[in-house]
């Protein structure tokens, strides 16, 4: 339906943002759905970024997704933090609420959600996470909480690593970047949580066959849908989990949160976004 002047609102903050595929998805909820709503994309530097999240929690907006480089600024604006992006020390999502703001981080739950739809149960085994960074952070924290009983860890920064196992999983075998196919010995989940196979860049090469024929590979990146890791992964035989898995999987909460209702199920999100990263020729 078309919005009116008594239309809910909620939107997607970040620097860049063109390239986001939320609003898309949103939209298609939301018509699916017969809402009163919109949802939109803000661009905003990041000098602005706090000014903005408080202006915008004393209008109707209902919340904000937010990516990088703004989710350690909406962690830091909140005045109610949820266990979750306590922990992480990000926030993905804003909500407000009588000019309160409540960050949470539902980028685990996201992650945790792309392995159940693919049939994947996270504890059966070790789990080796490839990077450090906030991505990392959020996949480390979900595994923690699924009750993996081993986590590994490879970063090109030891010390980061280092740091990553001391939040979030303090008995967790770190394996300099040089030796990180020694993490796929016995493993049975392996994750790229880097940038490496983002279009443009370098692909994230592994000895895939040094793991289980039973492991699965997931990645965080989805531009493009079928990096160079998950291609190697699957010539071995192996299972594999894409990165728009984990992007629906942290926008359904998202949606509950802004409008009250959870998303259509007739909407296949995963087929709406793989058109639009993989048009028809």
């Amino acid at each position: 339906m078309k919005p009116t002047g008594a239309a809910q609102m909620a939107g997607v903050a970040g620097d860049p943002i063109a390239h986001s595929l939320s609003p898309s998805l949103m939209a298609a909820w939301i018509e699916a759905a017969g809402l009163d709503a919109i949802y939109s994309p803000f661009r905003i530097a990041r000098s602005d970024a706090e000014t903005f999240f408080r202006a915008l929690a004393r209008t109707q907006c209902a919340g904000l997704n937010v990516t990088l480089p703004h989710k350690q600024t909406a962690l830091a604006v909140a005045d109610q933090v949820s266990p979750a992006a306590r922990a992480i020390g990000a926030a993905n999502l804003l909500t407000f609420r009588d000019g309160i703001i409540h960050a949470d981080n539902t980028d685990a739950t996201g992650f945790l959600s792309a392995l159940q739809a693919r049939g994947v149960e996270p504890a059966r085994g070790p789990a080796l996470v490839l990077g450090a960074g906030g991505a990392a952070r959020a996949i480390v924290y979900a595994l923690g909480q699924a009750g993996v009983p081993e986590i590994r860890l490879s970063n090109r920064s030891r010390s980061n690593a280092a740091d990553l196992a001391r939040d979030l999983a303090p008995n967790a075998r770190i394996h300099d970047w040089d030796d990180r196919d020694q993490g796929l010995d016995g493993v049975a989940l392996v994750v790229n949580a880097t940038s490496l196979g983002l279009s443009g860049g370098s692909d994230l090469a592994m000895d895939w066959h040094r793991a289980p024929a039973d492991t699965i590979a997931a990645d965080s990146v989805y531009k493009p849908l079928q990096t160079g890791f998950l291609r190697d992964a699957a010539a071995c035989g192996l299972g594999t989990v894409d990165g728009l898995g984990m992007l629906i999987g942290q926008a359904r909460p998202s949606f509950e949160a802004f409008f009250g209702i959870s998303p259509p199920e007739r909407i296949d999100a995963h087929a709406l976004l793989q058109a639009m990263l993989e048009p028809a020729s």
